[in-house]
């Protein structure tokens, strides 16, 4: 298990659903020492359910968990070459893998997961395969 990790806006989705996938990341969290949800995952996540017509209330609750649930970081001067390395670097196993580009929120979750010495717990397929992943598929 993981001692620290780094959670992705697609964890943080599957376990406000109660998907299986939810189920297993919950496991992670809980059995975690560290979890750090970076900050732009909230509004990534915000911006998910206001355009699925969730209303203001629960997004605010939901949010809230999350913060209540881990630490939630800033992005550094550090975190950001990192996530531009880690976005080219994402882009280019994205091709390799015939799946669309990463978002740069992906490769901010990456570099955020690599500065802390932290695994990224994810479904996302960007995510599959690399070394820091703990994946939920």
């Amino acid at each position: 298990m993981a001692v620290r990790i780094v959670v992705d806006s697609y964890a943080w989705i599957e376990l406000f659903i109660g998907s299986k996938k939810g189920s297993k990341a919950r496991e992670i969290i809980i059995e975690a020492e560290e979890v750090y949800t970076p900050d732009f995952v909230l509004a990534e996540i915000a911006r998910k359910y206001l355009r699925e017509g969730v209303d203001q209330q629960t997004i605010l609750e939901r949010l809230r968990k999350i913060s209540e649930s881990s630490d939630v970081t800033s992005i550094s001067v550090e975190a950001a070459l990192e996530s531009a390395k880690c976005y080219f670097e994402l882009k280019e196993k994205s091709k390799e893998a015939g799946i669309p580009s990463p978002s740069l929120f992906d490769a901010m979750v990456l570099a955020t997961a690599r500065i802390l010495k932290a695994r990224v717990v994810t479904g996302d397929k960007h995510f599959k395969n690399l070394n820091e992943t703990l994946w939920l598929g």
